[in-house]
């Protein structure tokens, strides 16, 4: 029993968060204030589900009047889906303004890896010992923690792709959302990511790096 509501506790805490920070990019892209540290530059990587994402906004906000046109005559239900319409465009629109003002960052103190609302983990430059620019196509829902070659890889991908590999000179201990063994403490060798603009961002780390 208490192990159940430590789930539903986490689980709550975890949905909290990724609301508030579905409005907070919708004023950061309002504002224009990406979320980068001071003298970092900001690197993109959601351009392969770009397309989709403003597919479904597209589609989100034209189901909105067509289902208030079929249930107009019944004023609570119409209130329900018209609320419910409403909430699903709004979080749709800041998922993707997520992708905009939380991008990944190349700056002094390191490099900041992101994925989504959730993931965010700073790679100091010490713990770095090479980023280099490595294509690898992984099967579809393959787990983001593996083992290649003895190594614990951590791997963000988009569309099942990470085109970017940073090898860490020790293991470093990272957090990731959700339960085990997808979330929780974890000790990772080698992170893999993938970035719109791979030249840029390599461009960047060999400017940054000490």
């Amino acid at each position: 029993m208490t192990e159940a509501l430590h789930r539903i506790g986490s689980i709550a805490r975890r949905a909290l968060v990724v609301e508030l920070r579905i409005y907070e990019s919708i004023g950061r892209a309002i504002a224009r204030r990406p979320a980068i540290p001071a003298g970092a530059t900001g690197f993109r990587y959601h351009q392969p589900v770009q397309t989709i994402l403003i597919v479904f906004i597209v589609l989100s906000a034209v189901e909105i009047p067509i289902i208030d046109l079929i249930v107009h005559p019944w004023p609570a239900v119409r209130i329900f889906f018209l609320v419910l319409g409403i909430w699903g465009l709004t979080w749709m629109i800041g998922l993707l303004c997520g992708f905009f003002t939380r991008p990944l960052a190349v700056g002094p103190d390191g490099i900041l890896v992101r994925e989504g609302l959730e993931v965010s983990i700073a790679l100091p430059w010490d713990d770095i010992a090479s980023v280099a620019r490595v294509r690898v196509v992984d099967e579809p829902k393959s787990p983001r923690l593996t083992l290649d070659a003895g190594r614990s890889v951590l791997s963000l991908r988009m569309q099942d792709e990470t085109n970017v590999e940073v090898e860490l000179e020790r293991p470093l201990r990272v957090t990731l959302p959700g339960r085990r063994p997808k979330g929780g403490a974890h000790d990772i060798e080698v992170v893999r990511l993938w970035v719109d603009d791979p030249d840029g961002f390599l461009s960047a780390v060999r400017v940054c790096i000490p």
